[in-house]
């Protein structure tokens, strides 16, 4: 079982390689892939040093997955190369997502879609994932209306550059800036760019994924995605509105039941999910269940993720599991 890990020196590449040792993920030899940028590096696996090579190199050694995590227009260029080899394709970034014929999965909400013959397989946005992960039983059992979110995302999600930005500037150090504005002690209403709807890219993915995920093209979905300081760890105030009233103690039994879902959620004892909690964890976890007493049949639940693992690597490992196990 040959696997290659496709920007293996960036945040979530150095994360997938973890999460594959954590998991004892039956590889034989890890090839790690990066840009010309990263010729001559090396990296850690299972206590070796391996080099990195570039794309032909991996793509002759023919791997049996071929884990994406290089940004958009590489997987654009690249992963049909990889596919074209027989080489099963993982992919983290946006470029496949909403394309027709690709699936996008969270193995715990819709692994039903994966066959033996795909070759590309698209990871959700990281906010989606944690999201769909808790609306898939009240999906299930309710039926859903609308959903309104509003996510408050770490810097690691932009990456290293972020992550720095946020170091020099609790440090009092100038340096470059991932952001058009100071991140500490701030907060920013902008993930990724602005769409000529008002709506910024990584919004307007919440929507459209959240309803290819689901199976629901028609789902009343609007986001707001904002980036706060913190270092990893997203979290998300959603308002969920069902076809039919509840019983919150339904709804409470229904999430725990939930594969990947852990529920934290006694007020009375100040328990409820923090980034803190979610941190260097691979399940999602959802607290602060309550009736939204303004508009009926409509709950409030917080949901929160470490957005490197589940929201990134781990998810893709999964899929990579299932395919394993199932074909």
């Amino acid at each position: 079982m040959n696997i290659a890990v496709v920007g293996a020196t960036g945040l979530v590449g150095t994360k997938m390689l973890q999460v594959l040792e954590e998991r004892k993920f039956p590889v034989t030899q890890l090839f790690p892939v990066a840009s010309e940028r990263s010729k001559g590096k090396v990296v850690r696996f299972r206590g070796d040093d391996l080099p990195v090579l570039m794309h032909e190199q991996a793509i002759a050694l023919k791997p049996r997955f071929a884990l994406f995590s290089a940004g958009g227009g590489t997987s654009l260029e690249w992963a049909p190369r990889y596919a074209e080899a027989g080489i099963t394709v993982i992919d983290n970034s946006s470029a496949w997502r909403m394309h027709p014929e690709i699936p996008l999965v969270v193995p715990e909400v819709n692994a039903s879609v994966l066959n033996a013959d795909h070759r590309i397989i698209a990871n959700p946005n990281c906010s989606t994932i944690q999201m769909v992960l808790a609306l898939k039983p009240l999906s299930d059992h309710y039926g859903l209306k609308r959903i309104v979110v509003s996510t408050y995302q770490s810097v690691t999600g932009t990456g290293v550059k972020a992550v720095q930005q946020l170091q020099n500037e609790r440090n009092g150090i100038q340096g470059e800036m991932a952001y058009p504005y100071p991140i500490d002690l701030n907060v920013i209403p902008q993930v990724d760019v602005f769409l000529e709807n008002g709506y910024t890219k990584e919004e307007m993915k919440m929507v459209n994924e959240t309803r290819k995920i689901l199976g629901l093209p028609n789902l009343s979905v609007t986001a707001t995605t904002v980036r706060i300081p913190v270092m990893g760890g997203h979290s998300e105030s959603v308002n969920v509105e069902l076809q039919r009233d509840f019983d919150i103690d339904t709804v409470r039994q229904l999430l725990s039941a939930m594969p990947g879902l852990v529920l934290a959620d006694d007020p009375t004892q100040k328990i409820y999910p923090m980034p803190l909690t979610a941190h260097e964890r691979d399940e999602v976890f959802v607290g602060r269940l309550r009736r939204d007493e303004g508009h009926p049949n409509t709950l409030n639940m917080w949901v929160v993720s470490d957005n490197l693992r589940k929201g990134a690597a781990t998810n893709a490992i999964q899929i990579a599991e299932y395919l394993m196990k199932s074909f």
